[in-house]
């Protein structure tokens, strides 16, 4: 039966194919494709965890105490039979051998299955196993947790078959959906085979978010129980345009769709013939487009799209999912250098690393001691903490600069004392370079404009940088109290606040005044709906996922910015400003 599910647009399109659920456990659960040749070590890998929970069940029923209650002994029964149960193992090996899920993945998508079949049941005392089940399934997961899989990074070179009704076999597009998604996670899809993805959580700046668009593929967040609605293998629309997500869809909605999805394409191949073409407003304005990014890698789509440059590069991500250890100034200057190179001498402006809020390290995740994370150890406060590990990463940066034009932009500067400390920080990171022997370049030294604080102290920021750059989603977040990750919120985030938006005019006024370069590099830029606004507003840089560049290449075209300037003074001026939008 057709049925839709309701939540925010993050990334446009139109998206159909076949429902992977990555289903949710009290674990971190790794979910990843492995190739063929893998399967084998997977499956291994599940047999040697169940062999190790059986052993560890048997020995606690060995050692029993004869008073212990005979509930107990009972319940270790349950979970002994569940754990030998061939055909439930040969279920966890059907997700491993047609599927090319890794070995977690495979046990908690049959858990999936099962689980279902057990809320289904009429007998209470049935449906009560259920919970049995999973505490075996934790058990297991548990057990492997314990060991890294080696082949834990890796993608797969094709996209995997998949099994079509009648056992039929060929590709099928894929959408991805889940309760959550950490940005670890979406960097570890990033490459892969989905064509699209939900999650029931997440706002439309939540980092789930921005890291789809950068990922170019249609996806709808906060659709609250999306992951209890659909099915695995369920036939799924999604909708990016208007946040919807049509399950089971009829032949005729399909056939609707993919026309839309069509239409799509060919709207994105005409766009592509901007690439080439500068960014000059109609008034003889010339605009800088930049891209943000998140990993090297990344230099490849901004180039394609004829991005002038990285205007973000958020080098977080290199710290993520790193199984506890972080990158090594080394490892850093290789990504760094890479990144500079990939671009061909167009500058790169490189983030410090921005941790916490929606972007957890893994072992600090879910950490029940930061009740606030939006407000506590983060991004700048994070890395002033440890100065050690900023040390290394301010080092390679500054020797990644020896191979090319280089930015250096600090994250969520607020006080006096933290921009002392962090200008005295890369004078020491020279200090040990020039004491080590080693190359490396001038940078130009940024800070991100995103907390209401720094937007009122422009003077003594443009007195200590070279540049500011207005990460508005951040920004918005501050300014108006609320959670960009939460969907319960997300109604209330609104980039057109007058609070808003007198901040970013005053910081664009400010730096125009002072000489100084300024940037917007949060999802305000990216947004074509806010571009002619910008113009008006006086920006004449913006820094956006390539994805978005030439979209918002083709406002600017047709964008006469004396004109705007007038307009753009009357949404400042106005109580509601969205009225004003058109």
């Amino acid at each position: 039966m057709t049925f839709s599910i309701h939540g925010l647009a993050v990334a446009r399109g139109i998206a159909i194919g076949r429902a992977v659920l990555v289903a949710s456990s009290r674990l971190d659960v790794a979910h990843y494709f492995i190739t063929p040749a893998q399967i084998p070590t997977e499956i291994e890998r599940l047999r040697q965890a169940r062999d190790a929970v059986v052993q560890e069940l048997q020995r606690l029923q060995h050692d029993m105490p004869k008073d212990a209650p005979h509930e107990l002994a009972a319940l270790l029964d349950v979970h002994l039979m569940l754990l030998q149960d061939e055909l439930l193992a040969k279920s966890v090996k059907h997700w491993i051998e047609d599927r090319l899920y890794n070995a977690e993945w495979a046990l908690t998508s049959q858990l999936e299955v099962i689980a279902r079949q057990f809320d289904e049941m009429e007998d209470p005392y049935l449906r009560e196993r259920k919970a049995d089940l999973e505490q075996v399934t934790e058990r297991v997961l548990h057990c492997m947790k314990g060991g890294v899989s080696p082949i834990a990074q890796t993608r797969p070179t094709s996209r995997p078959q998949q099994e079509l009704q009648l056992g039929d076999t060929m590709d099928v597009p894929l959408v991805l959906v889940a309760h959550d998604l950490s940005p670890a996670d979406m960097i570890q899809f990033k490459q892969s085979v989905f064509v699209g993805f939900v999650t029931d959580v997440g706002g439309k700046t939540s980092h789930t978010a921005i890291v789809a668009r950068s990922m170019d593929i249609p996806a709808v967040v906060g659709a609250r129980t999306a992951s209890q609605l659909v099915r695995q293998d369920d036939w799924v629309i999604i909708d990016g345009d208007a946040g919807v997500i049509i399950v089971d869809p009829s032949p005729i909605i399909l056939a609707e769709y993919g026309f839309k999805q069509r239409q799509g394409d060919l709207e994105r191949e005409r766009l592509t013939r901007l690439r080439h073409t500068p960014a000059i407003t109609m008034d003889g304005q010339k605009i800088e487009l930049l891209a943000n990014i998140e990993m090297p890698e990344d230099t490849k789509a901004a180039m394609q799209v004829g991005a002038v440059g990285v205007g973000l590069f958020r080098s977080e991500f290199l710290f993520m999912g790193r199984q506890g250890h972080l990158p090594d100034e080394e490892e850093q200057f290789d990504a760094y250098r890479r990144a500079v190179e990939g671009m061909a001498g167009l500058p790169v402006t490189i983030r410090t690393v921005d941790v916490g809020a929606d972007k957890p390290l893994d072992e600090a995740r879910h950490d029940a001691a930061h009740l606030n994370p939006a407000l506590g150890l983060r991004a700048i406060r994070w890395s002033l903490a440890d100065p050690a590990m900023f040390l290394n990463q301010l080092r390679a940066i500054l020797r990644a600069a020896a191979h090319g034009q280089v930015n250096l932009l600090i994250p969520m500067l607020a006080h006096a004392s933290e921009i002392r400390q962090t200008v005295a920080l890369v004078e020491q990171a020279k200090r040990d370079l020039d004491q080590r022997g080693l190359a490396y370049g001038a940078v130009r030294l940024g800070a991100m404009i995103e907390i209401p604080a720094a937007a009122l102290s422009l003077r003594l920021f443009l007195k200590h940088f070279d540049y500011l750059s207005i990460g508005t989603n951040d920004l918005i977040q501050y300014t108006l109290a609320i959670d960009r990750a939460d969907e319960s919120v997300a109604h209330l985030y609104d980039p057109l606040h007058p609070a808003v938006l007198k901040l970013v005019a005053d910081t664009i006024t400010e730096c125009q005044r002072q000489g100084k370069g300024v940037t917007v590099c949060g999802e305000m830029a990216g947004d074509v709906t806010m571009t002619r606004l910008l113009l008006g507003l006086g920006l004449r840089s913006f820094s956006m996922h390539p994805s978005q560049v030439l979209a918002v290449k083709q406002q600017i075209l047709r964008s006469d910015t004396a004109k705007l300037k007038i307009w753009a003074q009357r949404i400042l001026e106005s109580e509601d400003p969205a009225q004003l939008m058109g």
